[in-house]
């Protein structure tokens, strides 16, 4: 039980601090939206097109999705007692779930036909 309400704690915790300082606060103090560098990552790797994505939406997709594999980090880590032990389970963890995360962002985007140049690819 214990485990559930530190899952959720850490899941609000850092929805909230993507959906209040990264996306309000600094856009009322650089008066523009604040590019996200997992926005440039899907773009650069999957070839995301960001003409026919819907900013504002991805924008949550990606609070969510971070906020989720961040709480299930803190979740795994701490099973262990070790901190040497945590911080490799939690490093190690947090670059596969991120990766598998974003794949699976690009995977939804890409069956939506919101990638660049995907009716060529399909044509090969």
């Amino acid at each position: 039980m214990e485990e559930l309400i530190l899952f959720g704690l850490a899941f609000l915790t850092v929805f909230l601090i993507y959906e209040v300082v990264i996306f309000r606060l600094a856009k009322k103090i650089l008066k523009r939206d604040v590019e996200l560098s997992e926005v440039a990552y899907l773009e650069k790797r999957y070839k995301l097109d960001l003409k026919k994505v819907n900013y504002k939406r991805l924008r949550h997709v990606i609070a969510f999705t971070s906020s989720f594999d961040i709480a299930l980090v803190v979740s795994i880590i701490m099973l262990f007692k070790s901190f040497a032990l945590e911080i490799i389970v939690g490093f190690i963890s947090l670059i596969i779930l991120i990766l598998v995360s974003y794949h699976i962002i690009y995977l939804i985007y890409k069956k939506k036909g919101m990638i660049k140049n995907e009716s060529k690819r399909n044509r090969k």
